[in-house]
Order: structure tokens, then C-alpha cells, then sequence
């Protein structure tokens, strides 16, 4: 199988916003090194990785879900692989993802951390997946988890820099 990744973030982000910089330049770090970038498909960071992606021809597989009623994907998606439900499309992203890099979000990236973090946790993973969490947004869940079961941070690793992702990844 291809070497694919995961992006989880926020989709709020706007071009000039340091959370869609950082995204598209982690997009195109990682299709540099030969990855195929998995997303949702739509805005924010998930345009932004796209967008970087695409400087050098990357592939972006945009994970859409029909329940949303958006027209289509963003124009960086080269293929797409439409769901019909929220739960349909997260369980999509984490089966396509051989790792997982989760950057600023809401509810909806909070959802998708708890989601990959917890299958890690719980061992329901046959082969351990790389959950790569960019910058310090989610410093303080990590440290209230952490007080509770510190174990859960033996599966997740914080960066600050999208030429981090590949050395980790190797």
C-alpha cells in the first residue's frame, strides 16, 4: 500500500493564519518525501495541506461526507472517496491513515484525536500508527489526560516543525 497520512485540523483556517501556513507546509514536506496526504477534503487546513501538496504534484485523498451537504472538494483533492455519515467518514480517515498529524482544531479535530488516541490506547491497532500532534494547542488536554492515565502519551508525539514529520515517520 501507498504511504499514506492522516491530517486532522481545523477547518477555519484562512491563508495567512499560522495554522494553515503551518499546514501547507506540511503538506508539502510530506508529499516531497513521497507521501499521499488524507483529509476531509474541504477548507482550512485541509485546503492548506492540499495546497502545499500540490507545489510538487502531490496526492491528496479528500475523505467527503454527503451528510454536509457541500458541493464538492477543495480543488487540491486528486481523488476523493465520498461517505454518507460523520462516523462513516472519521472510521474512513483513520483506515486510510498509516499515521496521524493533528494540528489546531474544534470539536470535530477533538473527535478525531480521541478516536486514533483512544484505538492506540486500547490496543485496537495491529500495528502502531504515528499520532503526531503540531504545536502546543492541545497541551493542556494532554497534561489533564495525562494526570488521569499517564501511559496515553507514550502513543502520541508533539512537534513544532513540519520537517519534523518525516524524520518521526521514517
Amino acid at each position: 500500500m501507498e504511504k499514506t497520512v492522516t491530517l486532522f485540523g481545523t477547518s477555519k483556517a484562512n491563508e495567512g493564519d499560522s495554522v494553515y501556513t503551518l499546514a501547507q507546509e506540511t503538506g508539502l514536506v510530506l508529499a516531497q518525501a513521497g507521501y499521499t496526504i488524507v483529509n476531509g477534503g474541504y477548507g482550512g487546513t485541509m485546503l492548506a495541506a492540499g495546497k502545499g501538496a500540490s507545489q510538487v504534484n502531490g496526492e491528496v485523498i479528500g475523505v467527503t461526507c454527503s451528510a454536509f451537504k457541500r458541493n464538492k472538494p477543495n480543488q487540491y483533492v486528486t481523488r476523493e472517496v465520498l461517505t454518507h455519515s460523520l462516523d462513516e467518514r472519521l472510521d474512513k480517515l483513520i483506515e486510510l491513515g498509516q499515521a496521524y498529524i493533528v494540528f489546531p482544531g474544534g470539536t470535530g479535530t477533538l473527535l478525531e484525536l480521541a478516536k486514533v488516541w483512544e484505538l492506540q490506547n486500547k490496543g485496537f491497532v495491529e500495528k502502531k500508527k504515528p499520532i503526531i500532534i503540531m504545536g502546543k494547542f492541545w497541551d493542556s488536554l494532554i497534561e489533564l489526560l495525562s494526570t488521569d492515565d499517564p501511559e496515553c502519551v507514550n502513543f502520541i508525539t508533539i512537534i513544532d516543525e513540519p520537517k519534523q514529520v518525516v524524520e518521526i515517520l521514517k
